[in-house]
């Protein structure tokens, strides 16, 4: 579910630390939803701790899951939400989720945004761009500037906007309450948490 550039060069050392905690946030989210993790994903996400506040409280409670979880059972899980006998209970990609079939306009905007940058998908990676953890991992490359010059936040502010706050939430709120979710309904409510902070954030900028 990752995107790669022939541009790639190393993150600006001038990135505010709160820039750097959220990308890796993206990040973190979008390697949980890329695929199954592995002993040492679990491993990492089980130490994590979180503070008092609401996405605070859902990280910790995705470290009590991780503790508990085996690779094994997390996969099958995945394969059920995200995969199936011809798909999984959900489909996390942004054309699906506007438009309500796959391949569609949100797909071919998002194609536009990512030429502009520089960016193209993996030949690796055959499913479409707007997967949600393709556009995590976007977001968090573009707030360090891991493909390239870092994004403003006027930038960052309208890629948000055009790709990922108009369906995300509503894709991390069904992630929670799928009825095959047990790892990954935390990951949701993180999720969720997440874009309702980065949502409002911009909403307040002048950016």
């Amino acid at each position: 579910m990752s995107s790669a550039s022939t541009s790639e060069v190393k993150a600006s050392p001038a990135i505010a630390a709160e820039d750097r905690l959220r990308a890796d946030l993206y990040n973190f989210i979008g390697l949980l939803l890329a695929g199954p993790p592995d002993q040492m994903l679990l491993d990492q996400t089980a130490a994590l701790q979180g503070d008092e506040s609401e996405l605070g409280q859902a990280v910790s409670a995705l470290a009590k899951m991780a503790k508990l979880s085996k690779p094994k059972a997390v996969e099958s899980e995945f394969n059920r939400l995200f995969i199936g006998l011809g798909r999984g209970e959900l489909l996390p990609f942004a054309s699906y989720y506007l438009t309500g079939f796959l391949n569609e306009k949100p797909l071919a905007l998002l194609r536009q945004d990512m030429s502009a940058r520089g960016l193209a998908r993996s030949e690796t990676v055959f499913e479409p761009e707007d997967s949600i953890a393709s556009l995590m991992e976007m977001m968090g490359a573009m707030i360090v500037g891991r493909f390239g010059p870092p994004a403003d936040l006027a930038q960052q502010k309208a890629f948000f906007a055009r790709h990922i706050g108009p369906w995300a939430g509503h894709f991390y709120a069904d992630l929670e309450g799928a009825k095959n979710s047990v790892f990954y309904a935390p990951v949701g409510t993180v999720g969720r948490h997440f874009m309702a902070i980065e949502a409002e954030a911009f909403r307040m900028s002048a950016g």
